[in-house]
């Protein structure tokens, strides 16, 4: 795997705004349609390399590091919102020149994807958005209580355990039961390479933001679909499919993933995406 890294999956970073931040990003694949993955609070760019692989055929595809992740510079202020890392993705977009065919983002992934979604200048729009496991946040008024369960319970194990606990005990937590020993080995090693700086700006944005208000801002003509692991225990499918419903969006179920659905069944992921690219509108 860390051979295929640096072989199909190499990292780049670009500066993206006038004060110098910074991204961190992976690339691979051809010169086709742009696939743009945002991972997940306990990961990063790298984690996406078994659905990226299954995509190269297919599409250039990009994983970013989120601010504050890897070498990607992190954001200002101890609690970001989701509209923040919207912006510096934004960056990203513009430097490299891209209008992505799809975006997926995966758990707290998605909650950015939408925020960027709702925010996105015309030309830089995606045509399609695939929201995998995505987390919801707990900004909403009257989750006040369970924003500060979360965010208390997290810091806490951060500074109990460390980085390199939370990668010890994450497999059990991101993947099913019946996970195969290579894709818990590939979420321990992504999980240990977390920015303890970066992971509580991510607490804060996932304890004090909330994905509905995003998505009731969404532009007209681009479609977004929900998917989640069908034994997924982090953001169960029950919660994925409600906002789906609620939303009046396309529900996937994804057979036999835990919460880290893009690494426990990347075929079936990378089926969904591409699915989704054959379904973009012309441009």
């Amino acid at each position: 795997m860390l051979a295929g890294l640096a072989d199909t999956f190499a990292e780049a970073v670009a500066t993206v705004d006038a004060g110098g931040a910074q991204v961190a990003y992976r690339s691979g694949g051809g010169q086709g349609p742009v696939v743009l993955l945002l991972h997940g609070i306990s990961s990063g760019a790298a984690s996406w390399l078994p659905c990226a692989s299954l995509l190269a055929a297919h599409a250039r595809v990009i994983a970013w590091d989120a601010p504050g992740y890897g070498a990607s510079s992190p954001l200002a202020g101890k609690a970001p919102r989701a509209a923040d890392y919207a912006v510096r993705l934004q960056g990203l977009v513009r430097a490299l020149d891209l209008r992505p065919a799809v975006i997926v983002g995966h758990s707290l992934g998605a909650l950015m994807a939408a925020a960027y979604l709702a925010q996105a200048e015309p030309g830089r729009r995606p045509a399609r958005v695939l929201l995998a496991s995505p987390a919801q946040g707990y900004g909403a008024t009257g989750k006040e209580r369970k924003a500060a369960e979360v965010a208390r319970q997290r810091l806490e194990a951060l500074a109990t355990l460390g980085v390199s606990g939370l990668a010890e005990r994450g497999p059990a937590r991101l993947l099913s039961p019946h996970a195969a020993a290579g894709a818990r080995e590939w979420v321990r090693w992504n999980m240990s390479r977390l920015n303890p700086d970066g992971y509580r700006q991510a607490v804060a944005m996932l304890c004090g933001d909330d994905i509905d208000a995003y998505l009731a801002r969404r532009p007209e003509g681009v479609p977004v679909e929900i998917g989640c692991g069908t034994l997924d225990v982090v953001t169960p499918p029950i919660g994925a499919e409600t906002l789906a419903q609620r939303f009046g969006l396309p529900f996937t179920p994804i057979a036999d993933a835990g919460h880290a659905c893009y690494i426990e069944q990347a075929a079936a992921v990378a089926r969904w995406i591409r699915a989704a690219l054959d379904q973009r509108p012309a441009r």
